[in-house]
């Protein structure tokens, strides 16, 4: 019996690295239906074929989070990596969002850094039982469709794509990752423990979001100060990184002790304040 939440998880998702045409495909479909169809982010006309797609995807790592049982695609992803063919290029997040923070992006070598993407659940994954609305997908007649347990792993489908992208990050030497992120999003990840280091202003971008970074080490060696049961669900148990957490006292530097001091002793959902010295 599954007594923990990667366990629970596994037993009912399956992390799916889209690495054919045909699993691109799916990554694209699922993308076109959330980012055009249940949210008009892009325009629909723009993708005839019914897959949204970009230039980025040329250079980037894509992953799907599969229900078992329907074998229905909940969610996916996508790291941006460095394009080989051009060092320079802009990541989406430079282009739309301010990034001023320079005093923590100087010292990053650009070759390590990527930029968490399309990070999307399908809408009939988003809702559980007893909130207001009901799953989207299902109807009158499917009410049973989904099991109670299944519905309780819902919230940590977000969680699952996070821990696509570590793994994706590990095998690419990508050591920091931009990410344009929902206020509440970044608020959800602060509870855990995860501090997203803000490095511009609130930007329109698909709606308000904040562009973030995050130093993958870092994360983690928090995380697993604070929480193995999400360390172990954002790293499989270690098996994406190949060894157990090394558990270090933090070496940064945090320019606002006033701040530091709200993350370890205030409200959770406030700490995203704080910026980082890497």
């Amino acid at each position: 019996m599954a007594n923990n939440i990667t366990d629970v998880f596994n037993e009912y998702f399956e992390m799916v690295p889209a690495i054919s045409d045909e699993l691109k495909n799916e990554v694209y479909k699922l993308r076109y239906q959330v980012y055009c169809i249940e949210n008009n982010f892009e325009s629909s006309g723009q993708f005839p074929d019914q897959m949204e797609f970009d230039d980025y995807d040329q250079h980037s790592v894509h992953y799907l989070i599969r229900h078992r049982k329907s074998g229905d695609y909940a969610a996916t992803v996508r790291l941006i990596l460095p394009d080989a063919n051009n060092p320079e290029k802009l990541f989406p997040l430079e282009i739309h969002c301010g990034v001023d923070n320079f005093a923590v992006m100087q010292p990053i070598n650009r070759k390590h850094l990527g930029e968490i993407s399309r990070l999307c659940v399908s809408e009939a994954f988003k809702k559980r039982k007893n909130e207001a609305h009901t799953l989207a997908a299902i109807g009158p007649d499917q009410q049973g469709y989904f099991t109670p347990d299944e519905r309780r792993t819902f919230l940590h489908i977000s969680l699952a794509l996070m821990a696509c992208i570590i793994k994706a990050s590990h095998e690419n030497d990508i050591h920091y990752t931009y990410a344009a992120m929902e206020p509440s999003f970044v608020r959800f990840l602060s509870a855990l423990g995860i501090n997203a280091i803000k490095v511009g202003p609130l930007a329109d971008y698909h709606g308000n979001r904040w562009p973030t970074l995050i130093k993958g080490t870092d994360m983690l060696n928090r995380l697993a100060e604070k929480n193995m049961d999400i360390w172990n669900l954002l790293t499989n148990k270690g098996c994406f990184l190949q060894a157990k957490p090394i558990i270090e006292k933090p070496a940064t530097l945090w320019r606002n002790t006033k701040a530091l001091g709200e993350i370890n002793n205030s409200n959770p959902l406030d700490s995203s304040i704080a910026y980082c010295e890497l």
